[in-house]
């Protein structure tokens, strides 16, 4: 672990005469970083050869450095220096920066100058890390840490010795390094001899039922390897589950959360032989799950509603698929027999001439490929688990996109070049992380909602009469929240080695605000009730307020009704979070230039969800704006102007464009994994 030199000056487009560093979290550090960087540029006006120390990386690598003559940069001087952004200083001012010089350097402190050695910026908060002047500050910059690969063993974590054992000329590492689908090949190219079957028999036979496994929930483009951390939540559920097939257990409860998340049509098919195998062994099988496919392989289904949040709640229909379809009562029946469906679009967009165009991306398992995305379209891409979506799409056009419009020191993976980035001003990710991880925050704060709200009941006769402003009337100050829980509206209570205990304010019983405020009151509404109140029954009484009114209202087109204004935003579900953010770019005015990009927005949505997702996607597509989303699913597949299909397979068989078009066009491509199942969706 390293401290990343990106972490200690997070946001490089800011001019070197006013650069923050370490994201404001250590204040004294950052102006001591400050006064070592105007230091530098400092020696470098004068003339002087920055020459990095004997013991730095930038010494090691024997870095080239020209001696300038002082008259070089007499013309501008510092002051054009200071006005750069530090992403444009010259690179002999930031490896000083980061690295360190021989040079003593001139620190103004003031009235008073001292001189020192510069070490560089990564040494120094190096030190300060392990000499802190607070815990805070110790905990602050505990996050500029960042994993490096080993210099000694290049990753693999095994000393010389380990990796100097080879079996059909592959080490340990180099084994656990391969995909699991070439991994069976590898393995079961294995040959032992009499007496090494005596010994090693057993093992490799545990070995290769263990990868096959693997590979048969779906996992084939995964490595050994892989670190744990970097997988996704379907990916580690199905590895469990590989786990528990190899241990051939009878009699056992096994209850799955969406384990269908991030697999194409294709892999699913292999999920749900395993799920089968693991029922036929003399277990159940509980499953949560929203896709159509698992369900209609069901033996019994459960399907609760009718709808979500309030309106949710009871036990709508029960049985075997068949009986769910018939049941006109369930909305997850009437999608299964097609009462109700997502429709195919009448008419595609079509491209309008203007694209970005990825050239030579190879990170990972891409095949110096190139890849047209068109401006103010619906694309969709797609390819089968492991086919590279993900490296194309998150790796390297959004970093790429980031760093073109924000100036940020983002570094994307190996690609020749992205032509059109002149055509975004805006790029936007939207995931199904948390819009907050306390209880205050919630979809009113998030949206911008909760300042037109506190206005509103600041111009009320009652609050004008106290003298009340808008200030009195958050919880996240103190004047008007009750202090008995700071505006919380819980309490919170430590419990060694368990987690948090949360119990309701004894105080306010979780109002989160104090009795004169609570007082003012619109239309019979003090705040906390209009807090408490889900958005569809708020609109009628604040559908008065223009402000209020269009907020509202976008939440109610992406299907949050149900939802309560106030609501803790650690009780949001994923695909509510992510709707939340969709309805906050909804209610902004659109540029045209903006691009949104969604990595699986479908994960945990109902039939029904996902029909409201893409109405809302295709309302920013009608604003002149382009959405590129990475998806398994078929319903947003088959709804899309533009598709980008890579493969064919996961892995090293993957990385390549398989076919690009309409959805149609697609479909009609033989070797394409998803234009088979597009064949059928299409009918």
């Amino acid at each position: 672990m390293e401290i990343d030199a990106n972490k200690i000056a997070p946001d490089q487009s800011i001019p070197a005469g006013k650069m923050t560093f370490l994201g404001d979290a250590d204040n004294s550090g950052s102006k001591f970083l400050h006064g070592a960087l105007l230091a530098i540029i400092d020696k470098f006006i004068g003339g002087d050869k920055l020459e990095p120390p004997n013991d730095s990386v930038l010494s090691k690598a024997k870095t080239k450095i020209t001696r300038r003559r002082k008259d070089d940069s007499a013309n501008n001087g510092s002051t054009a220096l200071l006005k750069t952004p530090f992403f444009d200083l010259p690179d002999e001012i930031k490896n000083a920066f980061f690295h360190g010089t021989k040079r003593r350097l001139t620190f103004v402190h003031g009235t008073y100058k001292s001189e020192r050695t510069w070490p560089g910026a990564l040494r120094a908060m190096r030190d300060r890390m392990e000499n802190p002047p607070s815990e805070k500050t110790r905990m602050a910059l505990e996050e500029l840490i960042a994993p490096v690969s080993c210099p000694e063993c290049h990753g693999s974590r095994l000393q010389p010795e380990s990796l100097a054992v080879k079996i059909n000329g592959l080490g340990i590492a180099e084994y656990t390094a391969l995909p699991i689908a070439e991994l069976i090949e590898k393995v079961d190219a294995i040959k032992l001899t009499v007496r090494e079957e005596k010994i090693a028999g057993l093992v490799l036979k545990e070995i290769r039922e263990r990868i096959r496994f693997l590979d048969a929930v779906g996992l084939g483009y995964l490595s050994l390897d892989r670190a744990s951390a970097t997988l996704s939540g379907g990916e580690g559920q199905r590895i469990r589950l590989a786990t528990q097939i190899g241990s051939q257990l009878r009699g056992v409860l096994y209850v799955l959360d969406e384990p269908s998340i991030g697999l194409h049509p294709r892999d699913n098919k292999k999920l749900l032989e395993t799920l089968q195998q693991l029922r036929d062994l003399g277990n159940t099988v509980l499953v949560v799950e929203h896709d159509e496919e698992t369900i209609e392989h069901a033996d019994y289904v459960i399907d609760l509603g009718p709808l979500a949040g309030t309106h949710g709640g009871e036990v709508i229909a029960t049985g075997p698929p068949k009986s769910i379809k018939k049941d006109p009562n369930s909305l997850t029946g009437q999608y299964m027999s097609g009462k109700l469906k997502i429709e195919v679009p009448d008419v595609r967009r079509l491209p309008n001439g203007s694209r970005l165009k990825v050239k030579g991306a190879r990170a990972h398992n891409l095949r110096n490929i190139d890849v047209e995305f068109p401006i103010g379209l619906l694309t969709v891409v797609t390819g089968v688990s492991g086919s590279g979506k993900s490296t194309l799409v998150e790796e390297i056009l959004y970093p790429a996109l980031y760093r073109h419009v924000y100036k940020s020191p983002m570094e994307p993976l190996a690609h020749d070049k992205i032509d059109g980035l002149d055509l975004v001003d805006k790029v936007i990710e939207i995931d199904q992380t948390p819009i907050g991880r306390t209880p205050r925050s919630n979809p009113a704060t998030y949206t911008g909602l909760f300042t037109p709200l506190r206005e509103l009941y600041a111009m009320l006769p009652e609050s004008r009469v106290r003298g009340y402003k808008a200030g009195r009337f958050s919880f996240n100050v103190k004047g008007g929240r009750c202090e008995g829980c700071e505006g919380d509206g819980l309490k919170r209570f430590e419990m060694n080695f368990l987690p948090d205990v949360y119990v309701t304010c004894d105080v306010c019983r979780g109002k989160r605000y104090n009795r004169e405020t609570l007082a003012v009151k619109y239309k019979g509404f003090s705040i906390a009730d209009i807090l408490d109140t889900t958005i569809e029954d708020a609109f009628p009484i604040l559908e008065n307020i223009p402000q209020i009114k269009q907020k509202l209202q976008t939440l109610l087109d992406v299907g949050l009704g149900y939802v309560k204004i106030g609501q803790s935003s650690t009780t949001l579900s994923g695909g509510e979070a992510q709707r939340i953010k969709l309805a906050k770019e909804l209610s902004k005015r659109a540029t045209g230039k903006t691009i949104y990009i969604l990595d699986e927005p479908t994960t945990g949505l109902h039939f029904a969800d996902v029909h409201k997702l893409l109405e809302v996607l295709q309302r920013l597509v009608d604003t002149g704006n382009t959405v590129i989303v990475i998806e398994h699913n078929l319903d947003v597949i088959k709804s899309a102007d533009y598709i980008i299909d890579l493969g064919p397979e996961g892995g090293s068989g993957g990385g390549r464009v398989v076919a690009t078009g309409t959805p149609e066009d697609v479909a009609a491509v033989r070797k394409s994994h998803t234009g088979k199942a597009l064949k059928e969706t299409l009918k």
